[in-house]
């Protein structure tokens, strides 16, 4: 497979040295931001996603008129984490 090249990136001297200080062991600055760059578009991703699906359920809502009050829905989610923390206690 072939690969293709990432513009390079000017930063400010203390950002270079900051993020060299971090480093982990045998790790190389292109390996960190290769890694901060698949984590950053991963999140965009989800995001975007996420966004997405609350649009889609305002939608539904408006269409249905069907609603739900965020108190009803915190007392439900509370309950099932309540179930599940029981569940893993036995």
């Amino acid at each position: 497979m072939k690969t293709a090249t990432i513009p390079s990136l000017r930063v400010e001297p203390e950002l270079r040295a900051a993020a060299e200080s971090v480093l982990k062991d045998g790790e190389t600055l292109s390996g960190l931001m290769e890694e901060a760059l698949k984590k950053q578009v991963h999140y965009r991703k989800t995001q975007a996603e996420f966004i997405a699906r609350g649009l889609a359920a305002r939608e539904e809502a408006k269409r249905s008129g069907e609603y739900y009050d965020a108190d009803e829905v915190h007392d439900e989610l509370r309950a099932m984490l309540e179930a599940k923390r029981a569940e893993l206690r036995k």
